[in-house]
């Protein structure tokens, strides 16, 4: 289906910030003409509706707004990533995700440490921001029933390297050495 295209008429006045006075509707010139409005509205093939739109609000801010997303978005939340993430500011997320199995890479800087303990059956494994050991990035504790691991915990670190962000916890069972069932928990 083709879709109709508009010009719209204008009426110009020097009193309201146009260059020329218009006695009559005249077309909008694309090229040269600005619209004057408090905002607009954006319909689907069968709405007459306000869900969708933009506006200015009285601190003088470009909003959006839709059905989709909750609340109104400025254009500097928009900007910003507000509702949504830039890559850059997926890369620096501390979220398990981006550590779980090797630890931190793209978007933590370079210098961080790991640390093991444990022997033959290491019981805890942390990355530290350096090799001075004083924020905690990431750490993982496994608790160990003869030579299987029965008890997986992850847990990241904000940036203060003490705030625990989120913790995973895997509680594993067996048949013999071989794994039968894993129940995750998230907290």
């Amino acid at each position: 289906m083709a879709l109709d295209r508009i010009r719209p008429l204008k009426i110009e006045s020097p009193s309201s910030g146009g260059t020329q006075e218009d006695a009559f509707p005249t077309d909008a010139d694309h090229n040269e003409d600005y619209a004057d409005l408090r905002g607009m509205v954006f319909q689907d093939d069968a709405s007459d509706d306000e869900l969708v739109g933009s506006s200015r609000d009285a601190s003088g801010n470009l909003i959006f707004w839709d059905n989709v997303v909750e609340g109104i978005k400025t254009l500097s939340d928009v900007i910003a990533g507000a509702g949504g993430l830039t890559i850059a500011g997926h890369k620096i997320l501390r979220q398990l995700i981006h550590f779980i199995d090797d630890g931190p890479a793209e978007g933590f800087a370079s210098g961080a440490y790991r640390e093991t303990t444990g022997t033959i059956f290491p019981t805890a494994i942390i990355w530290w921001e350096s090799g001075g050991k004083t924020k905690k990035i990431v750490e993982k504790l496994i608790t160990w029933t003869g030579v299987n691991p029965t008890t997986v915990e992850w847990k990241v670190y904000d940036t203060d390297g003490t705030t625990v962000l989120a913790t995973v916890t895997d509680t594993i069972s067996y048949s013999g050495v071989f794994e039968t069932s894993r129940t995750r928990a998230i907290a």
